[in-house]
């Protein structure tokens, strides 16, 4: 843990209030909706404090009631939130599920949180972190926002914090053609990055973990995700470990990437190696795939390190439920945070 009680991780970026139709029908014709949270750095900061670090998530959010529904629902959740800035201002960003066709409406433009900038790492209370942790929706949002997460990898504001960078491109926010660029030159800067291999092909044309590696020569580890495939970690002395994803039935993909962050990203403070950090990863994205929502609690630590020191054979036979993670009749064993979004 960082020294005289304060936060080992730090998290920044958006979230925003989430409505779903509560019947599951397309909006236009929904009779109720269900409101949640949701923003993928605070899914990693939900699933960090979840599985025992503590956690700082640095923000914004407006004067209103959806900027306090937020604010509590990510605090309920342990993490420190005193870093959240409230604009008298700007409004909490929204956004809305539309099960008709898979995707999102969102309504964020001119957000609290797109105002962020620079200064908002600059608070005393972050320092003696060992992880800083930034996704590739921030800087989609403003200049501000992009020239925050510039000076968070360039600058490094938080002295010897490891920079994890979650490339976490989002179509909808910006074309492949305007992120590739900036999405690239950020990760490259950063300790930590962590791809999809769909994104990293969308985005720079690499349709394999070592073409992505070679697209980002200086991080000190790249961690590419193929879905239902797996997940391979490549150290920047030609190292990789491939470590197959576990079988699992799909409810909600919304979530799993983050998920799978703060399990790997929890190995990583701990000191495991990285066939263990990616595991972890993959054992905490596999409760979030189960719910309807993004974030699902994380496994009991000591159940989670009983799973990473399976062999290679038990591990790519694991069943799920029958290890414990899921349950066969409600999808998650145990209690469940419902947040959704992104």
């Amino acid at each position: 843990m960082s020294g005289a009680g304060g936060p080992e991780v730090v998290t920044v970026g958006e979230t925003m209030v989430v409505l779903s139709p509560g019947d599951g029908a397309p909006l236009e014709r929904a009779g109720s909706v269900r409101l949640g949270v949701g923003g993928a750095e605070s899914n990693v900061a939900i699933g960090l404090a979840g599985l025992g670090h503590r956690v700082a998530w640095v923000s914004r959010v407006g004067d209103d009631p959806f900027g306090r529904r937020v604010t509590a629902e990510v605090a309920s959740a342990g993490v420190d939130v005193a870093g959240v800035a409230v604009d008298p201002h700007a409004p909490t960003g929204v956004y809305f599920k539309d099960p008709e066709v898979a995707g999102v409406h969102y309504y964020r433009a001119g957000s609290a949180a797109s105002r962020l900038g620079p200064p908002a790492l600059a608070d005393p209370r972050l320092a003696g972190a060992r992880l800083l942790h930034l996704s590739g929706v921030t800087p989609a949002l403003s200049a501000s926002c992009r020239a925050l997460v510039e000076h968070a990898v360039t600058d490094r504001p938080l002295g010897d914090a490891l920079v994890s960078f979650d490339v976490n491109h989002r179509p909808r926010l910006w074309p492949a053609g305007a992120a590739a660029g900036v999405l690239r030159a950020v990760a490259d800067r950063a300790d930590i990055v962590l791809v999809g291999l769909d994104e990293a092909e969308r985005l720079w044309g690499s349709t394999d973990a070592q073409a992505v590696r070679r697209l980002l020569p200086h991080p000190a580890t790249v961690v590419v995700k193929d879905g239902a495939v797996g997940a391979t970690a490549l150290g920047r002395t030609g190292s990789a470990v491939f470590v197959p994803a576990l079988r699992a039935a799909v409810l909600d993909p919304v979530g799993a990437g983050d998920a799978f962050a703060a399990g790997y990203l929890s190995a990583v403070l701990r000191g495991l190696d990285a066939a263990a950090a990616l595991r972890c990863g993959h054992l905490v994205a596999v409760r979030a795939l189960a719910v309807p929502g993004d974030c699902a609690l994380p496994p009991r630590r000591r159940d989670l390190d009983d799973l990473v020191a399976l062999p290679a054979d038990r591990w790519a036979a694991l069943d799920p439920v029958a290890a414990g993670l899921l349950d066969s009749a409600t999808g998650v064993a145990g209690a469940q945070n419902e947040r959704s979004g992104r």
